[in-house]
């Protein structure tokens, strides 16, 4: 592949597709955004089937230059690669998901799911600074226009609200980035994550990137947007939008925040735990009394994404690394919980929980998936969610025993709101007769079910393949944050570094990326 320009490729294909879906009508647009997608996911898979474990941090880059300071800068380290397969696997189930649901304007809704496709694979992909901005703001056009078209009754009001909510904090980030560009003089990622900001520059830079990034994940308090946008957004809106949109924070985080940022992580490494710690119990709380699955389900989101923030700022392998598996489990979970919500949905509609009940007798393989996804969700051995959070919480323990307590108790509570929701749906008795008139799932949603359930469980089962490429790029983050890393649950009361030599053997600043894979 050496040479070879797959990134802009990737890039390019969906672009395309959205462009020819503007043309050839609502019933062709279907094949041709499905097609789009497939292509750039077979160009994904052989991303990761030529990404070289333990070569170089940063591979398949591709530089140009524009104008100014402002350049044309590809290329993908592990992290990225495996956000760019969770972001195309998830796309062309998207377009499945919406082949019949979706009737009105559809050239124009397959053209902004594929647009879509190419901003958020941009962000994992771009090198400079000023081209990360741009796919990172992009994204909200096309949500924007998804909901607000085809969402529910109160969709204009959730559109604006997920708008000004996003673009709010994003602005804030844009000034931080100006500032860091004076103060580098490059707009290159690479070389940013190695330069030595001032410590009191890196507090304002933190908490401005804080202010966007909290807003996308979504962190307690600015966590509102995201129960009504999902609630109104189509079937398809809610799963790329907790499939891989809530992604875009985190990234944020581990990608600028902690690297270019160390000492000002450390210091307000409590800020991170603090606000996770209410988010992950509150919003289990909240999820726990909801009559509706969306919402249900959109705040079990918060609280899952709230597990990634304490194990990212956990500082050390374990918790980065668990942090990064929830992301993809996560990714790919909640996506599945959306579509099986989409599909009794599309047969009653009505997401009340109290109007369903007895599925199990009429709908045997839709109660059996939608089980499996729920036990992945909650942490059951064997699926993806039990790998990350088991990850995450061993690595929060080391850094402090209070938050990983507190986060262990929501999960606690997300078991029970989850496995209350599927016995409302799924068990009792089937009394009601147009839910004994609904039948079991299509070709059509099998083809979307199986290869959810069958990603669930591979990364369940051999979590490696998915660790195996992320590993020497979390080592290389950690070994940035070692010097600032506070000592155990000292930082709780003072937030003081503990010095460097204390540290749990973290490798030196020289360490390679390779030596970190090995």
């Amino acid at each position: 592949m050496s040479g070879f320009p797959i990134l802009s490729l990737m890039l390019a294909v969906p672009l395309v597709g959205a462009i020819a879906c503007l043309f050839v009508g609502d019933k062709m647009s279907r094949f041709v955004a499905l097609g789009a997608t497939l292509a750039t996911f077979v160009l994904g898979c052989i991303l990761w089937a030529q990404f070289d474990i333990g070569g170089a941090q940063w591979q398949f880059t591709e530089r140009a230059d524009l104008f100014g300071r402002f350049q044309w800068a590809l290329g993908i380290d592990g992290m990225a690669l495996m956000l760019i397969m969770l972001s195309v696997f998830l796309m062309p189930l998207c377009i499945l998901a919406s082949w019949e649901a979706v009737k009105q304007r559809v050239s124009l809704y397959m053209a902004m799911f594929l647009i879509m496709e190419v901003v958020m694979i941009g962000v994992f992909m771009a090198q400079d600074l000023l081209l990360f901005y741009i796919f990172f703001e992009a994204g909200l056009i096309p949500m924007y226009i998804i909901i607000g078209i085809w969402g529910g009754a109160n969709r204009k009001y959730a559109a604006f609200k997920f708008f000004l909510y996003t673009l709010l904090g994003s602005v804030l980030m844009l000034l931080a980035m100006i500032a860091m560009i004076q103060e580098a003089g490059t707009t290159d990622i690479p070389t940013l994550l190695n330069y030595d900001f001032p410590v009191q520059m890196q507090t304002w830079l933190w908490l401005a990137f804080f202010a966007s990034l909290a807003v996308k994940m979504p962190m307690w308090p600015v966590h509102t947007w995201l129960p009504d946008a999902h609630v109104q957004a189509p079937t398809a809106g809610s799963m790329i939008l907790a499939g891989v949109l809530l992604k875009l924070g985190a990234y944020g985080f581990i990608r600028f925040m902690m690297p270019m940022f160390p000492d000002a992580s450390g210091q307000l490494m409590w800020l991170v735990f603090v606000l996770s710690m209410i988010a992950v119990v509150y919003t289990s709380l909240v999820a726990l009394v909801q009559s509706d699955m969306k919402k249900l389900i959109a705040y079990s989101s918060v609280a899952h994404m709230a597990i990634v923030t304490a194990g990212l700022f956990a500082f050390n392998q374990q918790g980065i690394e668990g942090a990064l598996i929830i992301m993809l489990s996560h990714g790919v979970v909640s996506a599945a919980l959306f579509f099986c919500v989409g599909v009794i949905y599309d047969r009653l509609h009505t997401r009340e929980i109290d109007r369903y009940g007895g599925l199990a007798v009429n709908m045997p393989a839709y109660a059996i998936f939608f089980m499996l996804f729920t036990m992945a969700s909650i942490g059951l051995p064997g699926t993806s969610g039990f790998v990350g959070e088991f990850l995450s919480l061993a690595g929060i323990y080391e850094a402090s025993s209070t938050v990983a307590f507190v986060c262990t108790t929501g999960i606690i509570l997300g078991a029970a709101y989850m496995l209350y929701l599927y016995r409302r749906v799924v068990f009792g008795e089937l009394t009601k007769d147009d839910v004994k008139a609904m039948p079991d799932l299509n070709p059509r949603e099998w083809a979307i079910m199986a290869p959810l359930a069958a990603v669930a469980l591979w990364m369940g089962v051999y979590p490696e393949s998915f660790l195996a490429p992320m590993r020497g790029d979390v080592t290389t983050v950690v070994a940035r944050l070692a010097p600032a890393k506070p000592a155990g649950d000292a930082h709780l009361a003072a937030g003081k570094p503990k010095p460097a030599a204390a540290d749990h053997g973290a490798p030196a600043h020289g360490s390679s990326h390779a030596g970190g894979v090995q």
